[in-house]
């Protein structure tokens, strides 16, 4: 099936919702699925984006920009996730435990506006990697049109190119608790620094990258292809980074890989 079918099949299930509350992350695939939600709905489709301590400013201001300048409503949540049970300790099902409290208050948002369907934005290539977060979506009946439609990242992108949105090449960038090792307790102050070490970083020129926190070592991931052009850098983000609190800054030899944190899965549940 091409990426045109599959637009069409997207088209046509987002017109038999009727009305749509959308959680708008401002990445890639939730974009995509709220623009493609407003060309089918109208005013019947709105985003509805969480302000948390799990998710990067830059973020929220993207969102605000996006929504603001193709006239769709944005609805802000205020969400603390560390106030959710388990959350604060980190554990390998912290994904389900914040997902389920978030689409919660989303679903609320929505009944308070009289729509029925809440969706979201995973596609086929999300169901290869860990994410509890997937088993939160299924038990609260949140639709998944980009999943349904058969879309897959290339697909979104592809598509989200020819529809002329600004996120059809974004890196990807999930939430800052998956920067920590499973079972260090997270805080809004580990998570602020975080979010402040890669800023450093986007500020320099690296667009795909992570700083991955392993108590009071931060360990950056780039593409391979970037090794280079991070070690140019090395001196001015050791300065940087340490004086944000690490004691130590690491370059991982692995490179950039989404979901890197899944490897130390087993120790953690040996620990728990």
């Amino acid at each position: 099936m091409t990426a045109q079918e599959k637009l069409a099949r997207l088209r046509e299930r987002l017109g038999r919702m009727g009305a749509v509350a959308v959680a708008f992350s401002a990445g890639v695939d939730s974009t995509f699925l709220l623009k493609a939600a407003h060309d089918v709905l109208g005013d019947k489709a709105m985003a509805v984006t969480a302000r948390s301590v799990f998710c990067p400013e830059r973020e929220s201001a993207e969102a605000e920009a996006f929504c603001r300048e193709n006239g769709i409503e944005l609805v802000w949540v205020d969400f603390d996730p560390l106030a959710v049970e388990g959350v604060r300790d980190n554990p390998p099902e912290r994904c389900y435990l914040c997902k389920r409290a978030l689409f919660e208050r989303i679903r609320a948002v929505a009944a308070g506006r009289g729509i029925d369907w809440v969706a979201e934005g995973s596609n086929l290539d999300d169901m290869g990697d860990y994410r509890p977060g997937m088993r939160a979506v299924a038990e609260l009946g949140i639709a998944s049109p980009l999943r349904e439609a058969g879309m897959t990242k290339a697909d979104i992108r592809a598509l989200s190119r020819q529809m002329g949105l600004p996120t059809w090449d974004k890196p990807s960038y999930a939430c800052l608790a998956s920067r920590f090792v499973y079972g260090e307790t997270l805080t809004a102050e580990k998570l602020a620094r975080t979010d402040r070490a890669e800023q450093i970083l986007l500020k320099l020129g690296f667009r795909q990258m992570r700083v991955r926190v392993h108590g009071d070592v931060a360990r950056i991931e780039v593409p391979a292809e970037d090794f280079g052009r991070l070690l140019d850098h090395a001196g001015e983000l050791d300065e940087q980074l340490r004086a944000l609190g690490f004691a130590y800054v690491t370059m991982d030899l692995g490179g950039y890989k989404t979901g890197s944190m899944n490897r130390t899965l087993a120790a953690a549940r040996g620990n728990g």
